[in-house]
């Protein structure tokens, strides 16, 4: 009998799900054992049900192949057959609150990478190097859920992952306002150039909703755990802007910054990217990188094609570091974010979950 905590992914043969399946092959504490879609693609064997659009760049992992694909709405079902489960499911917020909420009140815990819940004040919302004691909310969710052992907890949108730690690093100086550009990957939107062949040689200067996630879900990581909900700090005020490129995996972001502590030096403010650690590092968690930060001293770099895999994509590469003539310093960012902007980031959320007793055994 296998010790390791059974898994469902719910949304399990859309981009993410394959990602959080590609993951999780021989993770040394997780085991996937059940897997549920939508209703046209239950009853099938995994393997029948993503062919054609496996959209991974290793195979399909042989110990899901067999697997028989579960209709996600049947919740009582699948909850019986793990004990957590992530979320990645494809339906409209409203129906991802309800179904989220549901698995929950069946006393499985659900760790999202969905959208719909990062909102909810008692639901933490959590890059686990920056605010693990956000996960403190879960009992306040538990008794409004009527639970004892059921939870949703959420990772933040991957377009902030190139910026909102760095800002993090260097809290100590004060930063208070940024200008953000984030340049994002079509595996955000859950394609590749076969799925999407407009995207090859193009822009698109939108991307629905993601300015304001951009701008508002770093305050809500920054925020403070008060009377059982997560209230979001008041700064550092960012405005941003993001644009759709034509790169298959890896979001960067150009960054403008000023701090209340004036005077910074370069070599300060790189020595706090390099040395920033957090409770992954500390407890040597699975999938936490050794070094959450580098940088990149040469002027061309990060290049998506040279470091979007940094620390297995869970990394974060900052390079061309510099004073500002307007603001008082910029940088680039360079985040993979179907890695640790999705399903990586998802995945270290459950194993932090894990250690801190939240996540055991039914």
């Amino acid at each position: 009998m296998s010790e390791k905590l059974k898994v469902g992914i719910l949304g399990g043969t859309g981009m993410v799900g394959q990602r959080f399946i590609a993951l999780l092959e021989n993770h040394p504490w997780f085991e996937v054992t059940s897997i549920a879609a939508s209703p046209r693609s239950a009853g099938q064997t995994y393997e029948d049900a993503v062919r054609g659009r496996w959209k991974m760049d290793t195979p399909i992992p042989e110990s899901v192949k067999n697997i028989i694909v579960k209709n996600v709405n049947e919740v009582e079902s699948t909850a019986s057959m793990v004990d957590f489960v992530f979320s990645a499911v494809d339906m409209t917020k409203e129906e991802i609150k309800q179904i989220e909420e549901a698995y929950a009140k069946t006393e499985t815990p659900v760790v999202s990478n969905n959208s719909a819940h990062r909102w909810t004040p008692d639901v933490p919302m959590v890059v686990p190097e920056i605010n693990p004691h956000h996960m403190d909310v879960i009992p306040y969710q538990r008794k409004r859920l009527g639970v004892t052992r059921g939870f949703v907890a959420v990772k933040p949108n991957c377009s902030i992952q190139s910026y909102a730690p760095v800002l993090t690093a260097w809290k100590e100086f004060e930063p208070y306002e940024a200008v953000v550009s984030t340049y994002q990957a079509i595996s955000g939107a859950g394609k590749t150039f076969a799925d999407w062949p407009q995207m090859e040689g193009n822009i698109i200067p939108y991307i629905g909703g993601e300015e304001e996630k951009s701008e508002k879900e770093p305050l809500r990581i920054w925020g403070e755990l008060k009377d059982g909900v997560i209230k979001p700090a008041d700064s550092p005020l960012i405005t941003s802007q993001c644009i759709r490129v034509p790169v298959l995996n890896g979001h960067t972001a150009s960054v403008f910054v000023k701090f209340r502590q004036k005077s910074l030096k370069k070599e300060q403010l790189i020595e706090k990217l390099v040395s920033f650690r957090g409770v992954p590092q500390e407890l040597a968690l699975p999938s936490a990188p050794k070094q959450m930060i580098q940088y990149l001293s040469e002027d061309d770099r990060p290049q998506v094609a040279l470091d979007v895999d940094y620390e297995n994509g869970m990394g974060i590469s900052v390079g061309r570091l510099r004073e500002d003539t307007v603001y008082d310093w910029k940088f680039v960012g360079l985040s993979h974010n179907t890695v640790r902007g999705a399903a990586g980031g998802a995945v270290l959320c459950a194993e932090l979950l894990k250690a801190q007793g939240y996540i055991t055994k039914k």
